[in-house]
């Protein structure tokens, strides 16, 4: 895989910021091989992402980074640079509901997802299984023997020593706490079986049933202290019928689910995704 660079830019908008990137792009014989920018005309916000070819600079990591800042400044940028050589260290938190689980882990072998998975941590001891197919280290902690305040800390404290930079919960039928939200604000993406913001909170696919709508879906989002909130990175939909049971919807949106969480998952580790206030930019 080709190394580049991902240039990403919050700032307040005004004239002048896109060519004043490209002449310092051009000074250091920079390679663009894809550009992307945003103006939210209502908060009058800018956004940038742009993928550089590292070995086309003249400068390395570290001396761009250094040599941008004085740019920056002057804009009042939110900016960072990051080189697709450095692989994020990707935990998953899973329960009894394997699907989501096994797709990623199928995702990440086949190097459709460009990251290392340290660990898989799970409430049901089922999951081991995928994890010695996958040869990944398994971490079962046990909610009901050591209650869930002793149970997070065991989770926070396994992300802490395998060097976690993201989060996943596929499936992981339990709600974080508020402290643990709040440190892994967005570096942690939950799937919602539903598509966001109908039928929150549990069964949602008997809701929708209940409701008899036509379209099911799945939210891939950020997770935050509001249950089932957080800034939406991805969506996928289903159209049902009348025929449809609520074991039909549950089918068919699992689906979804697999579709919006591995997408969400794959734009974060591209950096593709800027968190604006509790919505995001996504430059797919």
């Amino acid at each position: 895989m080709q190394q580049t660079y991902r240039l990403i830019i919050d700032c307040p908008d005004q004239v002048g910021i896109v060519a004043a990137v490209a002449t310092f792009l051009a000074e250091h014989q920079a390679n663009i091989i894809e550009a992307s920018h945003h103006t939210d005309l209502q908060t009058g916000r800018f956004f940038m992402r742009h993928e550089i070819r590292a070995d086309s600079l003249a400068l390395d990591h570290s001396g761009f980074k250094q040599a941008f800042a004085e740019l920056a400044l002057k804009y009042q940028m939110r900016w960072q640079l990051t080189d697709s050589a450095q692989k994020q260290r990707m935990a998953i938190l899973a329960s009894h509901e394997s699907h989501c689980l096994v797709d990623l882990l199928h995702r990440h072998h086949t190097g459709e997802l460009h990251c290392d998975i340290p660990c898989i941590i799970a409430n049901h001891e089922k999951i081991a299984a995928f994890a010695e197919w996958y040869k990944i280290p398994f971490i079962y902690v046990d909610f009901k023997a050591l209650g869930k305040q002793q149970a997070f800390t065991v989770i926070q404290e396994t992300l802490a020593a395998y060097n976690t930079d993201l989060v996943v919960l596929a499936r992981f039928m339990q709600i974080l706490p508020d402290e643990m939200c709040e440190q892994w604000a967005g570096r942690a993406i939950n799937i919602h079986h539903s598509f966001l913001p109908s039928f929150v909170g549990a069964k949602p696919y008997q809701q929708a049933y209940e409701r008899g709508v036509k379209l099911i879906g799945a939210t891939c989002h950020y997770v935050t202290a509001d249950l089932d909130e957080g800034p939406i990175i991805e969506q996928d939909v289903k159209r049902i019928t009348h025929s449809d049971s609520a074991a039909d919807m549950v089918r068919k949106g699992k689906d979804c689910e697999k579709t919006a969480l591995a997408n969400g998952v794959r734009f974060h580790l591209e950096d593709r995704v800027i968190v604006h206030g509790n919505k995001t930019i996504v430059f797919e």
